[in-house]
């Protein structure tokens, strides 16, 4: 708590970039005003600097789960855990991040124009993700779920065998997985340059963070959940 109280908020969210969010939440500007200390920026706005070091001091640590605790998990735990880690997180940072790099992309565009092409991609990236999210959410992990629970195949879905919409997925995956690449490049390995102001900083960051989440996130599906599926696919239909 005394490193909140000593730091401004500028040093805090260049130490953990996850404080910005904090600071969004109570309208307190970590860019064009980093130099203020919390007190200070607090008593501008009339609000409580407790309250503000009390969601700052109650952000989560890392969750560290081992591949080889997912490899154990079955198939129905698995699912429930990649929609409310990983599909949790990309609507939680999503917004916020379009956010920031449109703010960047207008004010830091002309000076660095590869944050304009960044900002489309991640557009892109956003939009196509939520809908790729919602086939997993509606269509395919439920009949994982049913095959996770059941020990026949007692219709067979519309889409045939599970291994179609598995290879449209993984097919969406490698999409997602070639548009971070190019973004990587365009930033330099999320490298911000000398100029860059907070929220340019952030935006990065957040950036990196969102791509190392999503290879997580396609590693848990393509390498366990989708060949668990097509596996007990096959076991069940030899039961038919």
């Amino acid at each position: 708590m005394n490193s909140y109280i000593e730091k401004t908020i500028g040093e805090i969210v260049a130490q953990d970039y996850r404080t910005a969010a904090v600071f969004e939440q109570f309208g307190i500007d970590f860019c064009c005003k980093g130099n203020r200390t919390i007190q200070d920026a607090c008593a501008a706005k009339n609000i409580s600097s407790d309250a503000v070091i009390q969601q700052l001091t109650a952000l989560p640590p890392a969750n560290l789960v081992t591949e080889e605790d997912y490899k154990q998990w079955p198939m129905d735990k698995l699912t429930n855990h990649i929609e409310e880690r990983h599909h949790g997180y990309v609507n939680e940072k999503m917004p916020l991040l379009l956010q920031y790099l449109e703010k960047v992309s207008k004010v830091h565009g002309k000076e660095h124009p590869e944050v304009v092409d960044i900002y489309e991609l991640f557009r892109e990236c956003a939009a196509e993700l939520s809908m790729h999210m919602k086939k997993e959410e509606l269509i395919l992990f439920p009949f994982i779920r049913k095959m996770a629970g059941s020990n026949q195949l007692t219709e067979m879905p519309h889409f045939g065998t599970v291994e179609n919409p598995v290879n449209m997925m993984r097919h969406e995956h490698d999409t997602e997985g070639e548009r971070f690449r190019k973004i990587a490049v365009l930033s330099n390995d999320y490298t911000p340059p000398a100029d860059a102001c907070n929220t340019y900083r952030v935006s990065y960051a957040m950036l990196k963070e969102f791509e190392q989440d999503l290879h997580l996130h396609i590693h848990l599906e393509n390498n366990i959940l989708f060949p668990a599926a097509i596996q007990r696919e096959k076991e069940l239909m030899e039961l038919v």
